[in-house]
């Protein structure tokens, strides 16, 4: 098994490579690939050292599953050229995400899809992916009409020029913005760049990426995301209604016995789910389960998840451990 990582040296490359570790995944060859400024830069993987090398030399190398995590031009230039000589590229971007012949995974959900012709897998955004996961199970039981989410994104999504930034505000010192304001003390409503709708791209995505994922263009979705000063992950306010009505005890039953989530909810202990204990975590964190009491069939929920694990590098792991499983690569 030869693995590329493309982007190793970013904070999410970084993440993949731990997880990687973590998970034992198989590898006989680790080809670490960054832009031409990295290359030679030494990495560390299990305990071995490896030098990082460009894109060109990377798709020479024919690896058998190339993880991207640069970028979505990258993706857009350089994956077709890996899928060419017969690489398997789980992309992080949003480049192929809403292209038809591409398909939108979430193991858990949709794996079930992927096929040894399918070159280009796109990884879904952080913040549906955390979503998606617990609005699937539900919404085969009860069948989902409407979504409003609230997002609480971390910091971390943007990067390291962001974590750098706050680092900078809480000690006085001025330097690079990676935001339009400070973030210290401050909740920013704007993920991304606005669209000519009035809605943020990172909006959208958690519009159309649902919709494409749950396979069901009738969800209606609308959504706010929010950046907030915090390291360890995405926190999502999720208001659902159904087509038909639900026990509260029977959604807890459904989440609790859904792979890859684990419910947080017991108001007489204050337990519920929070980005200071998802942070490292490979799940997708539940709680404030109730139901809504302005509107019939209707729920509202907390949902937290590590946005550089599941919503990103542990998906994409995840992803490639299926492929290897079946026999897809």
């Amino acid at each position: 098994m030869k693995l590329a990582v493309v982007g190793v040296t970013g904070m999410v490359g970084e993440v993949m490579l731990r997880v990687l570790a973590e998970r034992n995944f198989p590898i006989t060859t680790l080809i670490p690939v960054a832009s031409e400024r990295s290359v030679g830069k030494k990495i560390s993987f299990n305990n071995q050292e490896y030098a990082v090398v460009s894109l060109e030399t990377a798709v020479s190398m024919q690896p058998d599953i190339a993880i991207f995590s640069a970028g979505g031009q990258t993706s857009l230039d350089w994956a077709p050229k890996f899928a060419a000589v017969g690489t398997t590229v789980i992309d992080n971007s949003s480049a192929w995400r809403m292209d038809p012949t591409k398909k939108l995974i979430v193991p858990e959900i949709n794996a079930s899809t992927l096929t040894k012709e399918d070159k280009i897998i796109a990884n879904p955004n952080c913040s549906t992916i955390q979503m998606v996961l617990v609005l699937n199970p539900l919404h085969q039981k009860y069948g989902i009409k409407r979504v409003v989410v609230s997002t609480y994104q971390s910091i971390t999504g943007t990067g390291v020029k962001a974590v750098q930034q706050l680092e900078n505000e809480y000690a006085g010192v001025a330097g690079e913005m990676a935001y339009h304001y400070p973030i210290h003390r401050n909740a920013i409503p704007q993920c991304d760049v606005f669209e000519d709708n009035g809605y943020t791209k990172e909006e959208m995505k958690l519009v159309r990426e649902t919709q494409k994922i749950l396979q069901d263009n009738t969800i209606a979705v609308t959504a706010t995301a929010i950046r907030i000063p915090v390291v360890g992950g995405h926190s999502e306010s999720v208001n659902i209604t159904f087509a038909n009505d639900f026990d509260l005890k029977e959604v807890r039953e459904i989440l609790h016995h859904t792979q890859g989530v684990v419910v947080q909810d017991n108001p007489l202990t204050n337990t519920y789910p929070m980005p200071i204990y998802a942070k490292d975590k490979n799940e997708v964190f539940v709680g404030r389960i109730r139901r809504d009491e302005s509107l019939p069939n209707s729920l509202n929920m907390w949902i937290v998840a590590d946005n550089l694990r599941k919503g990103a590098a542990t998906n994409a792991i995840q992803i490639a451990e299926y492929l290897m499983e079946h026999a897809l690569v």
